[in-house]
């Protein structure tokens, strides 16, 4: 079976700072694969290359079998390859619903109508509607998105990513700053997805990877160190020595 996503070797620098090294990655369609390692691993960048924001200085990305490595922000979320960021970025004005609307259109080129509510757009709004249901909103979707509390602003984003329909979801930090409550609710909501899309997840909660992860990869240095199932990332003694135990990023 074909990668849903592989990386072959990639670089990024800032003058003689090597922050990604020669990074190859190859996730399964269907996997949550995440990625962890200690403070400066290159993990944030990582993510930048693989959504478009950073460009690469050597190496490729391929999506669904294409080639992806030039291809803008844009260019990328309209064939469905997304992200969520460590900060939330909502739209405070508009209600819960409006939120996933405007995130189910912005995905569709041709999608807009400036004279026309976004209710009318029948694709978007049914895709909003399911993407709040998947991120256990659906009783809160008439709500101002200003009105929510922490935990379902994060889960608000992670909704508005699913309304845009993607095929494979890149999540940076999606519990950072969550008590412990509402990590457990966002652990859920992604068992949930796994299977559903194909998910890579850069997180500091060890707890939450072990739980989650099909595969783990741990960066060092901006190198893969080692990718393995939780129970070989648990075992392996340089991994332990280097990493677990210490705070990540």
């Amino acid at each position: 079976m074909a990668a849903a996503l592989q990386t072959t070797g990639l670089v990024k620098r800032y003058g003689a700072l090597l922050v990604t090294d020669q990074v190859s990655l190859d996730i399964a369609p269907g996997e949550l694969h995440a990625v962890i390692g200690p403070n400066g691993a290159g993990k944030t960048t990582l993510i930048n290359q693989l959504s478009g924001e950073l460009a690469c200085d050597e190496g490729a990305i391929r999506f669904a079998d294409e080639d992806v490595t030039a291809w803008p922000v844009h260019q990328r979320a309209r064939r469905g390859l997304l992200r969520s960021y460590q900060i939330t970025s909502i739209f405070e004005d508009f209600t819960v619903l409006e939120n996933a609307t405007l995130a189910a259109l912005g995905a569709r080129e041709h999608a807009w109508g400036f004279w026309r509510p976004m209710s009318a757009n029948a694709r978007a709004h049914s895709a909003a509607q399911e993407a709040l249901a998947a991120a256990g909103l659906a009783l809160r979707a008439q709500v101002q998105a200003g009105e929510l509390a922490y935990g379902e602003r994060r889960q608000l984003e992670l909704a508005m990513a699913l309304a845009a329909q993607p095929k494979f979801l890149l999540l940076d930090e999606p519990m950072a700053g969550m008590s412990v409550q509402e990590s457990a609710a966002v652990i859920a909501l992604l068992r949930g997805l796994k299977g559903r899309y194909t998910l890579l997840l850069v997180e500091h909660d060890m707890d939450a990877v072990f739980a989650l992860a099909d595969r783990i990869s741990v960066l060092v240095y901006g190198r893969v160190m080692f990718s393995g199932t939780p129970d070989e990332i648990r075992n392996h003694p340089e991994v332990r020595a280097v990493y677990l135990g210490e705070d990540e990023r």
